[in-house]
């Protein structure tokens, strides 16, 4: 049986009525850290008295074995460090992760400075080693954590248990503790081994326990590794290309261009010290035996092997523009693979890119700025086709027959053209021409509906802080918390709107924040009861004030009425006969706590005017109905709806009325409290933050894309050379 069952978890063979819980579930592996890091510390042990070994870091060596010491001795350092770093991880989520490594992207490339690229190297290559380890047993853990997150269907980006939670922890543990990057990759590669091992057997673990106590693993309804929709997951079998980090920097710089290229530059100087690593650990791809083969058959004359030793050889310029026009042929027909393989972009759309092959690679060599320059004619022209053909989820909606004429008509004038920049730009103009005209209308509505979503985020805020005064100043008083909860709700909204009405700044231009006391006092017996008369005088003037007030945020009528209706029953508590200690107000038995403030189905921080959720198109939680209608297109895995950074420009699939309908994401708030979807017919969709995010936990929203297809689509070309440059050729001794 295995130490961490015995240790913390335990079987249980009558798991009775206890249930698990996420938070009880990581809490349970966070008691682990300790443990991982002992099997991690074992082998770093282990390795110290290797004289030489096959792993994939040479281990051995007198540096390795010194930073290996270092680690043992402050093994109660890295065990603390790591376990912090695990917890901030799995409760932080991938924002936590990013800010230490994020992912290379293809258009910052060829601006990353060594110590960026060498991040990329050191966690890509700490990821690769854990994740093969757990490649076999991660789909059982992902099922059952995701029916303990309350998914009916697999939701693997979503697990905070996923690797890559530990192989952060686990990096981060060691940059602290070793602060020289290449003195931290001389144990990197084992460590990151053993840890895999033992994370491997810490999963199979969690889920048995999970099971033993009645968790079933939820349904798998895709066969995506956990990626968002649209992105290719990390293959374990890592494709070969020709193309690695170093050749695309020197392709997107212009270095393999004889017209740009440097003749006093020399690119081995700027090689960051990592692949110097890479070179020792036998991680050189077979770039040059691919073009020495290609030259053969071309009957061209064959390039020389790269020499074993060199992270870069010196090529002539021949050579050099013979290996930019390969490069870019290859970038080329990589990015056009991921654009087939995207399963958001319909049929005909893809067609109609497949189309562009041949201008694009006649482009490529060419003109190097298409890789370059993300505002290249050709590049903006393929962004703007495939984001707009994301307007359509199926071939038969309205309108795509009409988009889908125009797409082909402009690949044909491409395609029997010059097809250089110019032309490209020359066609984007026409259609961006046509596309204003078209929308002009809609654009009107849009940006009417956002001012009127804009001052709703205004008034709410300044709503909040008035609900905070208002709590202040009737602190230590007898309120009914009927009265309590119309302060902070309904009236903070209409002393809000009364300021933000007068841009003069007056503070309480028609008195309704005065009127607050004048309520406050009415609703305590002790007090009002001494002063009948001034309570008779008040109350009406009172009620037609407040009346007023209400009408300036299109309070519903109904809920006024049963608002006032329980605050008469208070006051004529003041003409009865006191009871000894029975002086605290209290509301009519009939009359709902509930009716003086915002309904419980609504935001408790947002409240819309009639004219504001009209021209919006406001919605709510009651306005969800069941789905009749087809189901949304099945493209993968829900991606995660980070609502931090959801950007204008991105597409979902929005359940309305029981109707999924393509949406997208035309403006956000200030502050991200509103969000406004427009929909393919140009009606806006508003809904606050809270009804965004319950929308998606109940899957009647789901993410489409990003807003960035193309951009997407280069930069899991990156991410190939990223990986490629972490091959290792099996077949090599």
């Amino acid at each position: 049986m295995s130490k961490f069952r015995l240790r913390r978890l335990g079987l249980a063979d009558d798991p009775g009525n206890y249930r698990p819980t996420l938070q009880g579930c990581l809490d349970a592996v966070l008691e682990q850290s300790d443990v991982l890091i002992d099997d991690v510390l074992d082998g770093l042990r282990i390795s110290m008295g290797a004289v030489g070994g096959t792993s994939q870091v040479a281990v051995a060596t007198a540096q390795g074995k010194e930073v290996m010491a270092l680690l043992v001795q402050r093994a109660p350092d890295l065990k603390q460090i790591f376990a912090q770093q695990l917890r901030n991880s799995m409760f932080g989520g991938e924002a936590a992760r990013q800010v230490s490594h994020p992912l290379v992207r293809f258009d910052d490339f060829q601006f990353l400075e060594a110590d960026q690229i060498d991040a990329n190297i050191e966690f890509a290559l700490t990821q690769q080693e854990v994740l093969m380890s757990v490649e076999d047993v991660l789909p059982v853990l992902n099922a059952m954590i995701s029916n303990l997150m309350g998914w009916s269907s697999v939701q693997a980006h979503l697990n905070p248990l996923k690797p890559e939670s530990f192989v952060h922890a686990l990096r981060e543990s060691l940059r602290q503790l070793v602060p020289d990057p290449s003195a931290r990759s001389t144990v990197m590669g084992q460590a990151a081994t053993r840890l895999g091992v033992s994370l491997r057997q810490l999963y199979v673990e969690v889920a048995d326990w999970l099971r033993s106590l009645g968790v079933e693993p939820a349904i798998t309804v895709s066969a995506s590794s956990g990626q968002p929709a649209g992105e290719a997951p990390l293959p374990t079998t890592l494709k070969r290309t020709m193309l690695t980090l170093d050749k695309l920097r020197r392709l997107l710089s212009g270095e393999l261009d004889p017209a740009q290229a440097n003749p006093g530059a020399d690119f081995v100087n700027t090689v960051p010290a990592s692949f110097d690593a890479l070179q020792d650990m036998r991680m050189v791809e077979m770039m040059m035996q691919r073009l020495a083969e290609k030259a053969r058959k071309n009957e061209t004359p064959p390039v020389a092997p790269e020499p074993a030793a060199a992270p870069e050889i010196q090529l002539d310029e021949a050579n050099r523009k013979r290996l930019g026009l390969q490069l870019g042929e290859e970038v080329v027909h990589m990015m056009l693979d991921n654009l087939m393989k995207d399963a958001r972009l319909l049929l005909t759309v893809r067609e109609n890119i497949q189309a562009l092959e041949g201008v694009l690679l006649r482009l490529s060599s060419s003109d190097p700025r298409f890789f370059s320059d993300r505002q290249h004619p050709a590049r903006r022209f393929l962004d703007r086709m495939t984001h707009r053909s994301l307007a359509y989820s199926a071939e038969d909606d309205a309108g795509y027959r009409r988009f889908q004429k125009t797409f082909s008509n402009a690949v044909s004038v491409l395609c029997n053209g010059d097809g250089d920049a110019t032309a490209f730009a020359r066609v984007l103009r026409k259609l961006e021409d046509a596309w204003e005209r078209e929308e002009q209308e809609q654009r009107v509505r849009r940006e009417e509906a956002a001012r009127a979503l804009l001052h709703a985020e205004q008034r709410n805020l300044l709503a909040q802080k008035l609900a905070v005064q208002f709590r202040e100043r009737i602190q230590n008083r007898a309120v009914p918390e009927l009265v309590q909860t119309f302060l902070f709700g309904p009236w903070a909204q209409v002393v809000a709107q009364a300021q933000l009405g007068h841009a003069d700044g007056s503070v309480d231009p028609q008195g309704y924040q005065n009127l607050v006391d004048d309520l406050v006092w009415s609703v305590q017996l002790r007090l009002a009861r001494r002063n009948r008369k001034r309570l008779v005088q008040l109350v009406p003037e009172m009620l037609v004030k407040m009346r007023e007030g209400l009408a300036l945020i299109s309070y519903p009528q109904e809920r006024i009425n049963a608002f006032f209706n329980a605050l008469v029953g208070i006051h004529e508590q003041v003409f009865d006969t006191p009871r000894p200690g029975r002086d605290a107000p209290q509301p009519p038995p009939e009359a709902p706590v509930s009716v003086g403030g915002l309904d419980s189905t609504e935001d408790p921080d947002v409240w819309m005017v009639q004219s504001e959720a009209s021209d919006s198109g406001y919605l709510d939680d009651r306005q969800r109905a069941p789905i009749q209608d087809r189901p949304s297109p099945d493209v993968g895995e829900l991606a995660p709806l980070d609502l931090e950074h959801l950007s204008s420009g991105a597409w979902v699939d929005l359940a309305l009325e029981g109707v999924w309908v393509r949406a997208q994401l035309t403006w956000a708030s200030p502050h991200r409290t509103l969000f406004m979807f427009v929909s393919g017919n140009g009606l806006a969709h508003s809904m606050s933050r809270r009804t965004l995010q319950r929308l998606y936990t109940k899957g009647l929203i789901r993410l489409i894309s990003d807003g960035r297809v193309m951009d997407n689509a280069l930069d899991a070309v990156a991410q190939t050379a990223l990986r490629n440059a972490l091959n290792r050729d099996s077949d090599q001794p």
